[in-house]
């Protein structure tokens, strides 16, 4: 699987003025209900919040991978956005987040997405396609650094 795969470019959105947790989750869930069809913002923000509750996706670094599962969802949806300032998101390492990878996936296919949580975690691990994702400017910008 190859990150262009499951993101699209309208699914991406630069230095959104994301000030808490909820609020960064929210922007995720309007970008994703904008994108899926027969799926509300407030059924896919419940979906992020609910996997939150059962420990931060915050995984160090400054980057964060919240995920959730949708009834009703076809295939994979994935949302990629940077906020500036970066914000408290209960992190692993208590570090602020910036960038933020978020997956959301079909219910019933719930299984094979820990190989696409693997596989995002593993290209933001790559210093180079950080600096990247961090010296966008635009959404166009930010979608070429991650599926370069």
């Amino acid at each position: 699987m190859e990150i262009k795969d499951i993101l699209s470019s309208d699914c991406t959105s630069c230095a959104v003025q994301g000030t808490s947790k909820k609020r960064i989750l929210e922007t995720i869930s309007l970008i994703a209900a904008e994108k899926i069809d027969g799926i509300d913002q407030t059924t896919i923000l419940n979906s992020l919040v609910s996997r939150e509750k059962m420990g931060s996706t915050g995984i160090g670094n400054g980057i964060a991978l919240p995920h959730g599962r949708l009834a009703g969802l076809k295939d994979v949806v994935a949302i990629l956005i940077t906020s500036d300032p970066s914000i408290n998101f209960d992190a692993v390492d208590n570090c602020p987040v910036d960038i933020f990878f978020a997956i959301l996936v079909p219910e019933d296919k719930a299984a094979g997405h820990l190989q696409t949580l693997a596989t995002i975690a593993t290209k933001l691990s790559d210093k180079e396609v950080l600096k990247r994702i961090r010296c966008a400017e635009d959404n166009g910008q930010l979608y070429e650094a991650i599926v370069a």
